[in-house]
This record gives structure tokens, C-alpha cells and sequence, in this order.
């Protein structure tokens, strides 16, 4: 109905009494929503001549753009790396399931596999628009099989493998197609990474750099090459050395090239990552982090851990760290991660509806999701699952100060950030293999 006939026939709904997460800001203004798109209410009104055709009073809770999850392994006793006929049907139950977390858009991710698990999982996890029946699949992330052995962590060192003569076509070898591939984790230090970097990068896919054990200059010289992300900050990696920060020391690095911006995810669930730890990113900067995989902490617990943990957060920047910073990761930002005009709008999930904290006051849009609502409150005890990040800036730079990263208001975060770290662990039962 994008943009046609369709969508101007369809409903308007005005959405008042709200606050609503736009420029950095929450805004005590309405939000207009026509077939699944975010309307200016000014062109509604003097170019239509129309008025809304259903308000909907949110009883003062917070409008927020959907959160969307970059590494999630599974949940809910579905595992994604398992090559079974029912992968399709395990994926759709997991987005059905963490809609009601806030999360609206996502990446399920496959850890170290044989390359027949790969041939046979891959065709059956298509990208798929998000909508009532659940979040969206923007692509897979594949995390592995191409990763250090000393940092394997819970990957399976039997299918662990580097890169030969012919790069690119190993990669193609192990993983087949990929068409649905929209994120690969590897380790910068393994011989012509980079021109498997390259490639990927060339036809879309973001490259992230985890299970590692290289060095600085090893990881400068990954993001030179195209890579844009970091695969759980600080775990499955060298630890930081005042002579060799390693992969760690991109947060500070004064190499990258000028505009590149550097995405982290953190695993911000109290017992990953130690509190000094994200207080060191944080404050390094504020605006690079994202929940990931590694935990099955719900997302407002990681959250809440994180805000305790550093101390300075903004609800804004949360809600922008798990949601615009993940979108800007993947160059979504004009649809995804925002609330401005033109922007998806879709469905969050009903009030009161199924695992839902009682003060998330959530309210539902027919339509694509791209967007959730919920109370600022951050009260009551933790009960979702949170993924966010942030982003960080090259040093020397003219841009504007990073967006900090923040805990979410008693709910689900979900997504990332600029050189920023996010947090993440799939709601209900955890899937094998998910510890980093």
C-alpha cells in the first residue's frame, strides 16, 4: 500500500497523549500513522483536507521506533543452527515471540557450522517484512566458522576454518549462497582476511570482527578495509594491553578512515562483562554500543544493568542505541529506527498482550513493525530481554558528540550503535552454542 492509491484510502490513526522519540528528544507531540508509514500531519491536513480516522489515547507512555537485534541465536527452545526441515517455522516462532519484547526487526544467527548445515539452513531464513505475525528478518549474521581457535569460546573447534588460496571462494564453498546473508563475523588476523572483507562488503554484507585474537593494527587495518562492527566487545577477544590495546583499542583508534563509523556490541548482562569494563566503553563513547548474543538475560535486565553499570544514560539515547544505531548499521536509517515522516510504522505489540510487564502500557498499529511504545517507568522488576548500541566518533572529527547508550524503560531493547556495543540474549529457553 506504500506509496499508492491503497495507502491513501487506508485509516489514519493519531496516537496522543504520548511522548515520541524524534531528533534526539522526547516530544509531547502525536503521532500520525497511515498504511504502515509515519505521516506528517501538516501535508494530512492542508494538502488532504483529512482529518485522523481513529485516535488512540497512549496514556502518556513513550512512542519509540522498534528495536531491532543484530545476533540473536535463537530462543524460546529454537535453535537456528540446527539444519532441520523446520528452521522456517523455528525462525517465525522466534519473531512472533520477541514482538512482545519490542523487538521488530532481526538477524538470526548461526554460529560455527559444518558447510552443509549452512547449504541446507540458509535457503530456508529469507528476508522477510515484519508485520502482527511477528518481527522482520533483515538477513542472517554468521558468526563463524571463519574464527580464532584460542577465542572460539563455545564454538565448535571441528568446523572452525581459514581462509586458503582462494579466499572469497572458501567462503562461498562453506557457506553457499548468500542471498539472505546480511552479517559475518570473522577474525581480522586470519591470512587474506581482507580480501574476503572486501567482498563481502561489496555486495552489502556488513562485516563484523569477533572471536579474535589480533592486534590493533590488525583490526585498523579490517575496518580500512570495509568492516564496520564489533562482535561482543571485550569477550572472545585479546584483553586490553597498555602496548596493544587489540580489537579494543578501535574505540580509541585515530586510523580509521575519515567517516567510518565503528558499531560494538557488549554483553551487558552482569556476569559477560564486568561493570568497570562498560563503564570503560561507555565513557570511551557514549554512542557505540549494542546487545548481542551470549546471554538469555532478557533485554530490560541487560539494560537495566548497563544504566547501573555507567550511570549518565539517557532514556533517549537507549532507545536510539537500540533501534536508529542498528539501522544506521545496516542502512536502514531512512525506514527503520526512526520516527520520522515517511518512516515504516507498523505494529508493537497489544496492551496487557502475552509477557508483557504490567506498566509497558504497549499499544498495537496494524501494519509493518517498526515501532513500539512504552512507559518510562523503571520501576518493577525486570522482566524482557534488551539489545542495543551506540556509535562513536572518528577523533578530530567535525561531527556532534556520539549518542550515549542508555537502559530501557521497563522493557525490551533491542539493536546497535556506532563504535558502540549492544546487548542482547534471546527471551525463554536458550540456544546451544549462544555463549561467545
Amino acid at each position: 500500500m506504500r506509496g499508492g492509491q491503497g495507502a491513501v484510502r487506508a485509516p489514519v490513526l493519531q496516537f496522543t497523549n504520548c511522548r515520541i522519540l524524534r531528533g534526539r528528544a522526547l516530544l509531547w507531540e502525536d503521532l500520525w500513522v497511515r498504511g504502515g508509514r509515519i505521516l506528517d500531519p501538516e501535508k494530512l491536513f492542508f494538502e488532504e483536507r483529512r482529518v485522523a480516522d481513529e485516535q488512540r489515547d497512549c496514556g502518556g507512555c513513550i512512542l519509540a521506533p522498534g528495536f531491532i537485534d543484530v545476533q540473536i541465536n535463537g530462543g524460546f527452545g529454537v535453535d537456528f543452527s540446527q539444519a532441520t526441515e523446520g528452521v522456517g517455522s523455528g525462525v517465525a516462532l522466534v519473531a512472533r515471540r520477541i514482538l512482545s519484547h519490542g523487538v521488530t526487526s532481526f538477524c538470526p544467527t548461526l554460529v560455527t557450522s559444518p558447510p552443509e548445515v549452512y547449504h541446507k539452513v540458509l535457503p530456508q531464513i529469507p528476508v522477510k517484512s515484519g508485520g502482527p505475525h511477528g518481527a522482520g528478518v533483515l538477513g542472517v549474521h554468521l558468526e563463524g566458522p571463519f574464527i580464532s581457535r584460542e577465542k572460539r569460546g563455545a564454538h565448535p573447534e571441528a568446523h572452525l576454518r581459514s581462509f586458503e588460496a582462494n579466499a572469497f571462494h572458501d567462503v562461498l564453498d562453506t557457506y553457499g549462497s548468500l542471498d539472505n546473508v546480511r552479517i559475518v563475523t570473522l577474525a581480522p588476523e586470519l591470512g587474506r582476511s581482507h580480501e574476503v572483507i572486501q567482498a563481502l562488503t561489496a555486495r552489502g554484507i556488513c562485516v563484523s570482527l569477533g572471536h579474535s585474537v589480533a592486534d590493533l593494527q590488525a583490526a585498523e587495518e579490517a575496518v580500512q578495509s570495509g568492516a564496520t562492527f564489533i562482535t561482543h566487545l571485550f569477550n572472545a577477544m585479546l584483553p586490553f594491553h597498555h602496548r596493544d590495546p587489540g580489537i579494543v583499542g578501535l574505540l580509541t583508534s585515530d586510523r580509521l578512515p575519515r567517516g567510518r563509523h565503528i558499531f560494538y556490541g557488549m554483553i551487558a548482562d552482569g556476569m559477560h562483562t564486568n561493570p568497570a569494563a562498560l563503564r570503560i566503553a561507555h565513557r570511551a563513547h557514549p554512542q557505540g554500543t549494542q546487545t548481542l548474543s551470549g546471554s538469555i538475560a532478557p533485554m530490560d535486565v541487560c539494560v537495566r544493568h548497563f544504566l547501573q553499570a555507567t550511570a549518565g544514560c539517557s532514556v533517549e539515547s537507549a532507545l536510539e542505541a537500540a533501534s536508529l544505531h542498528p539501522a544506521q548499521l545496516l542502512g536502514l536509517e531512512k525506514r527503520k529506527g526512526t520516527l520520522d515522516f515517511g518512516a515504516d510504522a507498523g505494529q508493537g505489540p497489544t496492551q496487557g498482550g502475552p509477557g508483557q510487564p504490567e506498566d509497558a502500557g504497549v499499544l498495537g498499529v496494524p501494519g509493518q513493525t517498526s515501532w513500539c511504545s512504552m512507559t518510562p517507568s523503571m520501576s518493577g522488576p525486570p522482566t524482557s530481554q534488551a539489545s542495543w548500541c551506540g556509535r562513536r566518533r572518528r577523533p578530530g572529527s567535525d561531527r556532534g558528540p556520539w549518542l550515549e547508550r542508555t537502559p530501557s524503560p521497563s522493557w525490551t531493547l533491542s539493536g546497535l550503535g556506532r563504535r558502540g556495543a549492544g546487548l542482547r540474549g534471546a527471551s525463554g529457553s536458550p540456544a546451544p552454542g549462544g555463549q561467545p
